[in-house]
């Protein structure tokens, strides 16, 4: 798999808003681009759980917060595996891909269950659903632990985890399968 850089008009942004920054600022995040791929594609993951989880939460799964949460999350993790493969961490690799891709998705199986864990809290342990508080409490309680915290946390668990056993040699490539190698 040839990696090929940023081009065209996504370079051309990319580029103008460094030109923006502050030398020490700019310096910084050059520094740290990989962690800033992460917090992106975070980022993108991040709106379109939001987007998956209030349509299945105000719709068919309006009586389970806790299983339209965690139907978000894993939809959102087929993205982030393509984004992360393929910007994030393309510098990083040594492994076949099926071998990369289970483990990318053993991680974010227990990453699921990281970001679960608050929205129980609130809603199971402290009680934070209706009829005990209003509507609107129940649903920025269910925003600050499950969306929010829940997000915060299983991030801070996929960064560490893919770093330490998905993607851990940094500066080489995907190692192609000989069936890879044969369809190309």
């Amino acid at each position: 798999m040839s990696v090929e850089p940023l081009r065209g008009r996504p370079a051309r942004i990319v580029r103008a808003v460094l030109r923006l920054l502050p030398t020490p600022v700019r310096d910084r995040v050059l520094r740290h681009r990989e962690v800033l791929k992460f917090l992106i594609v975070g980022g993108t993951c991040f709106l379109v759980t939001i987007a998956v989880n209030y349509a299945l939460k105000l719709t068919i799964l309006s009586d389970k917060p806790v299983t339209a949460l965690t139907v978000a999350t894993i939809v959102t993790t087929v993205l982030s595996y393509i984004l992360n493969r393929e910007w994030a961490f393309r510098t990083r690799g040594g492994r076949e891909r099926r071998h990369e891709a289970a483990l990318f998705f053993a991680v974010n199986a227990i990453a699921v269950g990281v970001n679960d864990v608050p929205l129980l809290i609130g809603r199971y342990v402290f009680d934070l659903r209706v009829p005990d508080v209003s509507l609107i409490v129940q649903e920025i309680s269910d925003f600050g632990f499950g969306i929010v915290a829940g997000t915060l946390a299983a991030m801070t668990f996929r960064f560490w985890a893919y770093k330490k056993w998905v993607f851990p040699h940094p500066k080489v490539q995907l190692v192609r399968s000989e069936q890879d190698s044969r369809a190309a």
